[in-house]
């Protein structure tokens, strides 16, 4: 006997096996058990099953649970003064003289305690749970040090604890140049690679390594050193990539077999082509293309045309990125970048797992996976993505659970 069997519903399980727009099962039926999702169907094939609990939605939709998979939700302070400054006409440049920028958010970072990180990080958190998000990646990369790198990734692994929600830790050293070490970048990336990495690897607080190849960032020189010990380490490889400018990132990462390259605005056909060949996904990031007015939008018919699939994410961060709405980044693709709404839909399930290296587990409503789910009360999918601004889910289950 099932657990539980949600029946009068709508399935847009995002499962392109189904062979219909959405995954879409009319009238569908899922069965779970101890937290699994064990059967997916027409309401009529799942008929003689019987469950402890069964529970009519009333026509409601019913997708995955939403996957952020790129998000800086762990930080100390915020930067809303600075984005009154800049209203004011001041530029980034004489902000980041002044003290502030990311050298702020690394102060505010590395002056809090684990404790006050974690408090300061749940609402956000909370936020992006209420929006639909059952799954999210959190990066460090405002510590800049060994203890504050991995006090944010410990702070990550607290929020998951008691929360009904599950998360992916990335090890973010290579984001930014701490100000201490001005004038000394080759120190600060042995630093990096000698020290922060082994010591995350070892204390098991890292699936994967990030980095942000970019003129202001690190050169692509640089990162490679950083993923080659990562790789030795057996850490997944995630990066930053040509948002500012063409590094040939992209095609960096997928000499690494990476499971994304993030942001791409200035990719180029080569790059995607690499993406391509490596099977790894392009994370678009609709809110720092709007936060910091953006004109290039990144190459979404050329990702189409070699067939590289587009997740959508937040990139939830205090600098370029204030965003704490899942569905208004499905929206924004839309609009900004011209994904249709099932791929917008799709960016924020199925190929958001699998940039986290998850799809075997989350990202589709499909026998075997975890019952992460959500139910909408909608008239149909793509409305996810034509509202602006939709609240979240009327319910959010999360391993079999209600949340």
């Amino acid at each position: 006997m099932w657990d539980r069997l949600l029946v009068d519903c709508h399935l847009a399980t995002m499962d392109p096996a189904v062979g219909t727009p959405f995954g879409t099962i009319e009238n569908g039926a899922v069965g779970i058990q101890e937290g699994r999702i064990v059967r997916v169907g027409r309401r009529t094939e799942l008929a003689g099953y019987q469950a402890r609990r069964v529970e009519p939605l009333g026509g409601a939709w019913v997708t995955p649970g939403l996957v952020d998979c790129h998000t800086h939700v762990v930080f100390g302070g915020n930067r809303a003064g600075e984005f009154e400054q800049r209203l004011e006409g001041a530029t980034y440049e004489e902000i980041a003289r002044a003290g502030g920028g990311i050298a702020s958010t690394v102060r505010a970072t590395r002056e809090a305690s684990l404790d006050a990180l974690v408090d300061a990080s749940r609402p956000r958190l909370e936020a992006l749970m209420r929006g639909g998000a059952t799954t999210i990646e959190i990066k460090s990369g405002y510590g800049l040090d060994i203890d504050s790198e991995l006090k944010m990734l410990r702070a990550a692994r607290a929020l998951g604890l008691n929360a009904p929600v599950r998360i992916a830790p990335t090890l973010l050293a290579l984001h930014a140049l701490p100000p201490e070490f001005r004038g000394r970048r080759e120190e600060y990336v042995r630093l990096a690679i000698d020290s922060i990495l082994p010591a995350a690897a070892e204390q098991g607080l890292a699936s994967a390594v990030d980095a942000f190849c970019e003129t202001i960032g690190f050169t692509p020189e640089e990162v490679r050193h950083f993923f080659d010990a990562a790789t030795e380490l057996g850490l997944g490889i995630k990066l930053h990539a040509e948002q500012l400018s063409n590094l040939e990132g992209a095609a960096l990462a997928a000499r690494y077999g990476a499971l994304s390259a993030d942001h791409l605005e200035h990719v180029d056909e080569a790059g995607i082509r690499a993406m391509a060949a490596a099977g790894m996904v392009a994370v678009l990031l609709p809110g720092a293309f709007y936060a910091l007015k953006e004109t290039k939008r990144p190459p979404v018919d050329l990702l189409r045309r070699h067939g590289v699939p587009m997740a959508v994410a937040t990139d939830c961060n205090p600098g370029t990125s204030p965003v704490l709405s899942p569905t208004l980044m499905m929206s924004m693709a839309c609009t900004l970048f011209g994904l249709t709404p099932e791929e917008a839909v799709a960016g924020m399930t199925r190929n958001a797992a699998r940039a986290l290296g998850l799809q075997e587990e989350i990202g589709t409503i499909s026998p075997g996976k975890a019952a992460d789910l959500c139910v909408w009360r909608i008239d149909r999918p793509a409305e996810l993505a034509y509202w602006v601004g939709l609240p979240g889910p009327e319910r959010r289950i999360f391993a079999g659970l209600d949340s």
